[in-house]
Protein backbone atom coordinates (compact mmCIF):
# COMPACT_ATOMS: atom_id res chain seq x y z
CA UNK A 1 0.00 0.00 0.00
CA UNK A 2 1.60 3.18 -0.93
CA UNK A 3 2.69 5.51 1.84
CA UNK A 4 0.37 7.97 2.60
CA UNK A 5 1.58 11.57 1.65
CA UNK A 6 0.86 13.06 5.07
CA UNK A 7 3.04 10.58 7.01
CA UNK A 8 6.60 12.11 7.96
CA UNK A 9 9.22 11.06 5.87
CA UNK A 10 13.20 11.47 7.17
CA UNK A 11 15.90 11.64 4.34
CA UNK A 12 19.29 11.12 5.99
CA UNK A 13 22.40 13.33 3.95
CA UNK A 14 22.04 16.23 2.26
CA UNK A 15 23.71 15.10 -0.48
CA UNK A 16 23.12 14.93 -4.52
CA UNK A 17 20.70 11.99 -3.47
CA UNK A 18 19.24 13.11 -0.66
CA UNK A 19 18.54 16.49 -1.98
CA UNK A 20 17.17 15.18 -5.46
CA UNK A 21 14.62 12.96 -3.24
CA UNK A 22 13.48 15.79 -1.06
CA UNK A 23 12.76 18.27 -3.89
CA UNK A 24 10.74 15.08 -5.68
CA UNK A 25 8.53 14.18 -3.16
CA UNK A 26 7.88 17.65 -1.78
CA UNK A 27 7.31 18.49 -5.79
CA UNK A 28 4.65 15.27 -6.06
CA UNK A 29 2.81 16.31 -2.63
CA UNK A 30 4.40 14.86 0.21
CA UNK A 31 4.10 17.33 3.06
CA UNK A 32 5.82 16.27 5.95
CA UNK A 33 9.83 15.54 4.45
CA UNK A 34 12.48 16.54 7.11
CA UNK A 35 16.19 16.18 6.07
CA UNK A 36 19.23 15.39 8.69
CA UNK A 37 22.66 16.42 7.43
CA UNK A 38 25.61 16.51 9.60
CA UNK A 39 27.13 19.82 8.06
CA UNK A 40 26.68 23.20 8.98
CA UNK A 41 25.57 24.52 5.71
CA UNK A 42 24.63 22.83 1.98
CA UNK A 43 26.32 22.03 -0.20
CA UNK A 44 27.51 19.63 3.03
CA UNK A 45 31.63 19.26 2.80
CA UNK A 46 31.36 15.21 3.55
CA UNK A 47 28.99 15.23 -0.11
CA UNK A 48 30.92 13.87 -3.22
CA UNK A 49 28.98 16.54 -5.24
CA UNK A 50 30.39 19.46 -3.13
CA UNK A 51 32.37 20.04 -5.92
CA UNK A 52 32.94 22.93 -8.68
CA UNK A 53 31.94 20.14 -11.57
CA UNK A 54 31.28 16.92 -12.66
CA UNK A 55 31.02 15.25 -16.47
CA UNK A 56 27.73 15.57 -18.09
CA UNK A 57 27.93 12.43 -20.80
CA UNK A 58 25.75 10.17 -21.99
CA UNK A 59 27.03 7.89 -23.55
CA UNK A 60 27.78 4.66 -21.48
CA UNK A 61 28.67 1.17 -23.21
CA UNK A 62 25.30 -0.47 -20.65
CA UNK A 63 22.58 0.93 -22.96
CA UNK A 64 20.14 1.16 -20.20
CA UNK A 65 22.48 3.75 -18.49
CA UNK A 66 22.99 5.09 -21.46
CA UNK A 67 19.06 5.95 -21.81
CA UNK A 68 19.14 6.91 -17.96
CA UNK A 69 21.31 9.83 -19.02
CA UNK A 70 19.98 10.93 -22.03
CA UNK A 71 16.68 11.42 -19.97
CA UNK A 72 19.22 13.06 -17.26
CA UNK A 73 20.48 15.51 -20.06
CA UNK A 74 16.88 16.48 -20.57
CA UNK A 75 16.18 17.52 -17.30
CA UNK A 76 19.67 19.33 -16.78
CA UNK A 77 18.01 21.63 -19.52
CA UNK A 78 15.06 22.41 -17.65
CA UNK A 79 14.83 26.11 -15.71
CA UNK A 80 15.92 25.06 -12.33
CA UNK A 81 18.71 22.87 -13.60
CA UNK A 82 19.77 24.52 -16.72
CA UNK A 83 22.05 27.34 -14.99
CA UNK A 84 23.98 24.48 -14.35
CA UNK A 85 25.00 22.78 -17.40
CA UNK A 86 27.43 24.33 -19.45
CA UNK A 87 27.50 22.08 -22.99
CA UNK A 88 30.99 22.44 -23.75
CA UNK A 89 31.40 18.90 -25.69
CA UNK A 90 33.04 15.77 -24.07
CA UNK A 91 36.82 15.06 -25.52
CA UNK A 92 37.83 11.11 -24.76
CA UNK A 93 41.06 10.68 -25.61
CA UNK A 94 43.90 8.34 -25.17
CA UNK A 95 47.74 9.14 -25.32
CA UNK A 96 50.21 6.80 -27.04
CA UNK A 97 50.96 4.86 -23.90
CA UNK A 98 47.58 3.70 -23.22
CA UNK A 99 47.22 0.63 -22.08
CA UNK A 100 44.97 -1.30 -24.38
CA UNK A 101 42.03 -1.43 -21.63
CA UNK A 102 41.67 2.06 -21.83
CA UNK A 103 41.91 2.05 -25.49
CA UNK A 104 39.08 -0.66 -25.75
CA UNK A 105 37.03 1.37 -23.41
CA UNK A 106 37.53 4.38 -25.10
CA UNK A 107 36.54 2.92 -28.15
CA UNK A 108 33.26 1.51 -26.55
CA UNK A 109 32.03 4.67 -25.47
CA UNK A 110 32.34 6.28 -28.85
CA UNK A 111 30.26 3.36 -30.30
CA UNK A 112 27.87 4.21 -27.62
CA UNK A 113 27.35 7.46 -28.91
CA UNK A 114 27.59 7.11 -32.59
CA UNK A 115 24.71 4.05 -32.45
CA UNK A 116 22.26 6.46 -30.44
CA UNK A 117 20.20 8.84 -32.77
CA UNK A 118 20.45 11.66 -30.24
CA UNK A 119 24.02 11.51 -29.74
CA UNK A 120 25.31 10.55 -33.37
CA UNK A 121 25.01 13.76 -35.38
CA UNK A 122 27.05 15.12 -32.04
CA UNK A 123 30.08 13.10 -32.40
CA UNK A 124 33.06 13.03 -34.54
CA UNK A 125 36.59 11.32 -34.21
CA UNK A 126 39.86 12.76 -33.93
CA UNK A 127 43.41 11.63 -34.51
CA UNK A 128 46.88 13.20 -33.89
CA UNK A 129 47.89 16.50 -32.32
CA UNK A 130 47.21 18.68 -35.77
CA UNK A 131 43.33 18.12 -35.29
CA UNK A 132 42.99 18.20 -31.54
CA UNK A 133 44.80 21.49 -32.08
CA UNK A 134 41.93 22.80 -34.70
CA UNK A 135 39.45 21.31 -31.58
CA UNK A 136 41.36 22.67 -28.71
CA UNK A 137 43.58 25.57 -30.09
CA UNK A 138 44.58 26.30 -26.57
CA UNK A 139 46.51 23.01 -26.33
CA UNK A 140 49.80 23.88 -26.92
CA UNK A 141 51.28 20.82 -25.67
CA UNK A 142 52.89 17.78 -27.78
CA UNK A 143 49.86 15.72 -27.39
CA UNK A 144 51.78 12.46 -28.00
CA UNK A 145 49.76 10.04 -30.08
CA UNK A 146 46.45 11.56 -28.77
CA UNK A 147 42.76 10.02 -30.42
CA UNK A 148 39.98 9.75 -29.36
CA UNK A 149 36.26 11.47 -30.29
CA UNK A 150 34.82 14.63 -29.13
CA UNK A 151 30.94 14.54 -28.37
CA UNK A 152 29.22 18.07 -28.24
CA UNK A 153 26.24 16.86 -26.86
CA UNK A 154 27.80 16.56 -23.61
CA UNK A 155 29.68 18.49 -21.52
CA UNK A 156 29.69 19.43 -17.70
CA UNK A 157 27.72 20.58 -14.47
CA UNK A 158 28.63 22.54 -11.61
CA UNK A 159 27.80 20.61 -8.86
CA UNK A 160 27.91 22.91 -5.61
CA UNK A 161 25.84 25.39 -7.07
CA UNK A 162 23.15 22.77 -8.65
CA UNK A 163 22.77 21.46 -5.37
CA UNK A 164 22.59 24.91 -3.45
CA UNK A 165 19.78 25.45 -5.99
CA UNK A 166 17.74 22.02 -5.53
CA UNK A 167 18.18 22.87 -1.76
CA UNK A 168 16.61 26.50 -1.83
CA UNK A 169 13.66 24.90 -4.48
CA UNK A 170 13.10 22.18 -1.45
CA UNK A 171 12.91 24.77 1.29
CA UNK A 172 10.66 26.43 -0.66
CA UNK A 173 8.27 23.51 -0.83
CA UNK A 174 8.01 23.23 2.77
CA UNK A 175 10.72 20.52 3.13
CA UNK A 176 12.76 20.75 6.80
CA UNK A 177 16.51 20.79 7.17
CA UNK A 178 18.60 20.23 10.26
CA UNK A 179 21.96 20.84 9.94
CA UNK A 180 25.22 20.22 12.08
CA UNK A 181 26.69 17.90 14.38
CA UNK A 182 24.28 18.51 17.37
CA UNK A 183 21.03 17.92 15.41
CA UNK A 184 21.48 16.91 11.77
CA UNK A 185 24.05 14.28 12.53
CA UNK A 186 21.96 10.43 12.73
CA UNK A 187 23.62 8.17 15.22
CA UNK A 188 21.09 4.99 13.88
CA UNK A 189 17.97 4.17 12.97
CA UNK A 190 15.48 3.20 15.59
CA UNK A 191 13.33 -0.25 15.38
CA UNK A 192 11.07 -1.86 17.21
CA UNK A 193 8.94 -5.29 16.66
CA UNK A 194 5.76 -5.78 15.44
CA UNK A 195 3.42 -8.41 14.30
CA UNK A 196 4.64 -8.00 10.83
CA UNK A 197 8.56 -8.15 11.89
CA UNK A 198 11.21 -5.18 12.12
CA UNK A 199 9.70 -2.11 11.57
CA UNK A 200 11.49 1.46 11.38
CA UNK A 201 9.90 4.54 13.68
CA UNK A 202 12.33 6.96 13.20
CA UNK A 203 16.08 8.23 14.12
CA UNK A 204 18.15 9.14 16.79
CA UNK A 205 20.89 11.85 16.41
CA UNK A 206 24.06 11.76 17.98
CA UNK A 207 22.83 14.64 20.43
CA UNK A 208 19.96 11.75 21.36
CA UNK A 209 17.11 13.26 20.16
CA UNK A 210 14.21 10.57 18.52
CA UNK A 211 12.51 11.56 14.92
CA UNK A 212 9.45 9.65 14.41
CA UNK A 213 9.27 8.94 10.63
CA UNK A 214 6.76 6.55 8.91
CA UNK A 215 10.07 6.15 6.01
CA UNK A 216 13.46 6.52 6.60
CA UNK A 217 15.52 6.98 3.74
CA UNK A 218 19.12 6.99 3.76
CA UNK A 219 21.32 8.92 1.25
CA UNK A 220 24.76 8.86 2.94
CA UNK A 221 26.95 8.30 -0.09
CA UNK A 222 30.43 6.52 0.98
CA UNK A 223 29.20 6.40 4.76
CA UNK A 224 26.00 3.73 3.87
CA UNK A 225 27.76 1.17 5.46
CA UNK A 226 27.57 3.42 8.99
CA UNK A 227 23.75 3.70 9.07
CA UNK A 228 22.68 0.49 7.24
CA UNK A 229 25.61 -2.37 8.26
CA UNK A 230 23.45 -4.80 6.63
CA UNK A 231 24.36 -3.77 2.77
CA UNK A 232 28.37 -5.74 3.94
CA UNK A 233 30.37 -4.98 1.01
CA UNK A 234 28.30 -4.63 -1.69
CA UNK A 235 28.69 -0.91 -1.41
CA UNK A 236 31.80 0.69 0.12
CA UNK A 237 33.53 4.10 0.55
CA UNK A 238 36.21 4.57 -2.29
CA UNK A 239 38.05 7.79 -3.24
CA UNK A 240 39.43 9.44 -6.09
CA UNK A 241 41.78 12.00 -5.92
CA UNK A 242 40.90 15.94 -6.61
CA UNK A 243 43.27 19.06 -7.02
CA UNK A 244 42.89 22.51 -8.57
CA UNK A 245 45.21 24.64 -10.50
CA UNK A 246 45.02 28.08 -9.72
CA UNK A 247 45.20 31.31 -12.83
CA UNK A 248 45.03 34.44 -13.40
CA UNK A 249 41.63 36.47 -15.22
CA UNK A 250 43.57 36.42 -18.16
CA UNK A 251 44.14 32.38 -18.22
CA UNK A 252 40.69 31.79 -17.20
CA UNK A 253 39.18 33.72 -20.02
CA UNK A 254 41.78 32.07 -22.58
CA UNK A 255 40.37 28.94 -21.55
CA UNK A 256 36.88 29.36 -22.13
CA UNK A 257 34.72 26.87 -23.97
CA UNK A 258 37.28 24.06 -23.94
CA UNK A 259 35.64 20.57 -23.36
CA UNK A 260 36.24 18.23 -20.70
CA UNK A 261 39.31 16.73 -21.57
CA UNK A 262 39.84 12.84 -20.62
CA UNK A 263 42.76 10.99 -21.18
CA UNK A 264 41.90 7.55 -20.04
CA UNK A 265 45.34 6.87 -19.28
CA UNK A 266 46.03 10.15 -17.13
CA UNK A 267 43.29 11.58 -15.96
CA UNK A 268 40.78 14.59 -16.87
CA UNK A 269 40.10 18.33 -16.39
CA UNK A 270 37.72 21.19 -17.40
CA UNK A 271 37.52 24.64 -18.14
CA UNK A 272 38.36 26.50 -15.46
CA UNK A 273 35.41 27.78 -12.80
CA UNK A 274 35.55 31.99 -13.62
CA UNK A 275 34.80 33.53 -9.98
CA UNK A 276 37.24 30.96 -8.38
CA UNK A 277 40.19 30.97 -11.69
CA UNK A 278 40.59 27.36 -10.50
CA UNK A 279 40.89 24.40 -13.14
CA UNK A 280 39.73 21.20 -11.69
CA UNK A 281 41.98 18.12 -12.66
CA UNK A 282 41.30 13.96 -11.70
CA UNK A 283 43.93 11.77 -12.17
CA UNK A 284 42.60 7.76 -13.53
CA UNK A 285 42.98 4.94 -11.16
CA UNK A 286 41.31 2.61 -9.08
CA UNK A 287 40.69 4.10 -6.53
CA UNK A 288 41.20 4.35 -2.85
CA UNK A 289 40.11 2.21 0.31
CA UNK A 290 39.81 2.85 3.72
CA UNK A 291 39.16 -0.84 5.31
CA UNK A 292 38.22 -1.22 8.67
CA UNK A 293 40.16 -5.13 9.66
CA UNK A 294 37.55 -6.05 12.18
CA UNK A 295 34.54 -5.90 9.73
CA UNK A 296 36.20 -5.85 6.50
CA UNK A 297 34.32 -2.81 5.46
CA UNK A 298 35.56 0.33 4.09
CA UNK A 299 34.60 3.66 5.49
CA UNK A 300 35.38 7.03 4.85
CA UNK A 301 37.43 8.95 7.99
CA UNK A 302 35.84 10.58 10.87
CA UNK A 303 37.58 13.60 9.69
CA UNK A 304 37.65 15.80 7.17
CA UNK A 305 41.48 17.02 7.76
CA UNK A 306 42.44 12.88 7.09
CA UNK A 307 41.55 13.45 2.84
CA UNK A 308 42.86 16.86 2.32
CA UNK A 309 46.12 15.25 0.66
CA UNK A 310 46.43 13.41 -2.82
CA UNK A 311 48.94 10.85 -3.32
CA UNK A 312 52.44 11.57 -4.97
CA UNK A 313 51.82 9.34 -7.89
CA UNK A 314 48.41 11.15 -8.47
CA UNK A 315 50.15 14.22 -8.56
CA UNK A 316 52.82 12.51 -10.95
CA UNK A 317 49.55 11.64 -13.57
CA UNK A 318 47.99 15.74 -13.23
CA UNK A 319 50.94 17.00 -14.10
CA UNK A 320 51.77 14.93 -16.20
CA UNK A 321 48.28 15.25 -18.37
CA UNK A 322 48.86 19.29 -18.32
CA UNK A 323 52.19 18.61 -19.45
CA UNK A 324 51.13 16.97 -22.49
CA UNK A 325 48.20 19.64 -23.04
CA UNK A 326 48.57 23.26 -21.45
CA UNK A 327 52.45 22.58 -20.96
CA UNK A 328 52.69 26.41 -19.27
CA UNK A 329 50.21 24.73 -16.05
CA UNK A 330 51.99 21.41 -16.12
CA UNK A 331 54.82 23.03 -12.67
CA UNK A 332 51.91 25.48 -10.96
CA UNK A 333 51.55 24.28 -7.51
CA UNK A 334 48.14 22.50 -6.70
CA UNK A 335 45.62 23.64 -5.03
CA UNK A 336 42.64 22.55 -2.82
CA UNK A 337 43.86 18.94 -2.67
CA UNK A 338 41.66 16.16 -1.08
CA UNK A 339 40.55 12.38 -1.60
CA UNK A 340 36.63 12.25 -2.58
CA UNK A 341 34.54 9.66 -1.05
CA UNK A 342 32.30 7.69 -3.19
CA UNK A 343 29.73 4.84 -2.62
CA UNK A 344 31.15 2.12 -4.88
CA UNK A 345 29.60 -0.71 -6.06
CA UNK A 346 31.73 -3.87 -7.87
CA UNK A 347 29.57 -3.47 -10.78
CA UNK A 348 29.14 0.05 -10.58
CA UNK A 349 25.03 -0.16 -10.67
CA UNK A 350 23.13 1.67 -8.06
CA UNK A 351 21.11 0.71 -4.99
CA UNK A 352 17.71 1.84 -4.87
CA UNK A 353 15.62 -0.24 -2.75
CA UNK A 354 14.10 -1.54 0.42
CA UNK A 355 16.06 -2.63 3.09
CA UNK A 356 14.55 -6.56 3.80
CA UNK A 357 13.38 -7.14 7.08
CA UNK A 358 12.13 -3.47 8.30
CA UNK A 359 8.54 -3.95 6.69
CA UNK A 360 9.45 -1.83 4.07
CA UNK A 361 10.21 1.15 6.19
CA UNK A 362 13.65 1.85 5.56
CA UNK A 363 14.81 2.61 1.91
CA UNK A 364 18.80 2.79 0.83
CA UNK A 365 20.29 5.41 -2.11
CA UNK A 366 23.62 4.09 -2.67
CA UNK A 367 26.40 3.37 -5.03
CA UNK A 368 27.12 6.23 -6.61
CA UNK A 369 30.07 4.87 -8.12
CA UNK A 370 31.51 8.24 -9.77
CA UNK A 371 29.29 8.66 -12.08
CA UNK A 372 25.62 9.23 -9.91
CA UNK A 373 25.79 12.80 -9.78
CA UNK A 374 24.88 13.57 -13.77
CA UNK A 375 21.26 11.72 -12.92
CA UNK A 376 21.46 13.90 -10.03
CA UNK A 377 17.66 15.93 -11.56
CA UNK A 378 16.08 12.23 -11.99
CA UNK A 379 17.24 10.44 -8.89
CA UNK A 380 13.90 11.59 -7.18
CA UNK A 381 11.93 9.68 -9.38
CA UNK A 382 13.52 6.43 -8.92
CA UNK A 383 12.29 7.01 -4.83
CA UNK A 384 8.45 7.65 -6.54
CA UNK A 385 8.55 4.65 -8.52
CA UNK A 386 9.65 2.62 -5.88
CA UNK A 387 7.07 3.68 -3.42
CA UNK A 388 4.53 3.44 -6.32
CA UNK A 389 5.65 -0.47 -7.07
CA UNK A 390 3.68 -3.07 -7.02
CA UNK A 391 4.27 -5.44 -3.74
CA UNK A 392 7.03 -2.66 -3.06
CA UNK A 393 9.41 -4.07 -4.88
CA UNK A 394 11.93 -2.38 -7.14
CA UNK A 395 11.01 -3.01 -10.83
CA UNK A 396 14.41 -2.76 -11.81
CA UNK A 397 16.53 -5.98 -10.85
CA UNK A 398 19.71 -4.43 -10.99
CA UNK A 399 18.97 -2.02 -8.32
CA UNK A 400 17.55 -4.67 -6.29
CA UNK A 401 19.18 -4.97 -2.28
CA UNK A 402 22.17 -7.71 -2.74
CA UNK A 403 23.48 -9.74 0.21
CA UNK A 404 27.31 -9.75 0.17
CA UNK A 405 29.66 -10.93 2.63
CA UNK A 406 31.44 -8.03 4.46
CA UNK A 407 34.47 -9.72 4.86
CA UNK A 408 36.05 -8.47 1.94
CA UNK A 409 36.64 -4.46 1.11
CA UNK A 410 38.41 -4.50 -1.73
CA UNK A 411 35.83 -5.05 -3.91
CA UNK A 412 37.17 -6.62 -7.36
CA UNK A 413 37.55 -3.92 -10.57
CA UNK A 414 36.54 -7.03 -12.78
CA UNK A 415 33.50 -5.83 -14.13
CA UNK A 416 34.09 -2.22 -14.00
CA UNK A 417 35.67 -2.00 -17.55
CA UNK A 418 36.13 1.68 -17.82
CA UNK A 419 38.45 1.99 -14.73
CA UNK A 420 42.05 1.83 -15.31
CA UNK A 421 44.59 0.87 -11.88
CA UNK A 422 44.00 -0.98 -8.74
CA UNK A 423 42.61 -0.55 -5.88
CA UNK A 424 44.40 0.75 -2.73
CA UNK A 425 44.58 0.96 0.86
CA UNK A 426 44.77 4.34 2.20
CA UNK A 427 46.16 3.25 5.32
CA UNK A 428 49.14 1.95 2.79
CA UNK A 429 49.76 5.13 1.14
CA UNK A 430 49.82 7.10 4.26
CA UNK A 431 52.37 4.70 5.95
CA UNK A 432 54.39 5.21 2.63
CA UNK A 433 54.22 8.96 2.76
CA UNK A 434 55.55 8.78 6.37
CA UNK A 435 58.92 6.16 5.87
CA UNK A 436 59.95 8.68 2.88
CA UNK A 437 60.02 11.45 4.84
CA UNK A 438 62.21 9.75 7.56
Amino acid sequence: MPLPKSEPVIIIGGGAFGLSTALELSTRGYTDITVFEQDEEIPSRWSAANDLNKIMRAEYEDGFYTELAIEAMQAWQTPLFAPHFHRVGFLNCVTGAAPQKAVDTMERFRAAAERHPVMKPFVSGVDGRDELRQLCWQFDGQLPGWKGYINKYDGYVHSANALRGVYRAARENGVRFLLGEKVGAVREIVYEDTCQGRKSVGVRTQGGDFHAASLVIVAVGAAATKIVPEIGSHVQAKAWSVAHVRLTEDETSSLRGIPVTYARDLGFFFEPEPKTNLLKLCPMGGGYVNTDPSTGLSQPPESLTQSRFVPHEDELKMRELLHQTLPHLADRPLVRKSLCWFADTSNSDFVVDYVPQTSSSVMLLSGDSGHGFKMFPIVGRWVIDLLNSAKEQQPISRWRWRNFSSANGNASQDDVSWRIGDVKEIRDLQINQVESKL
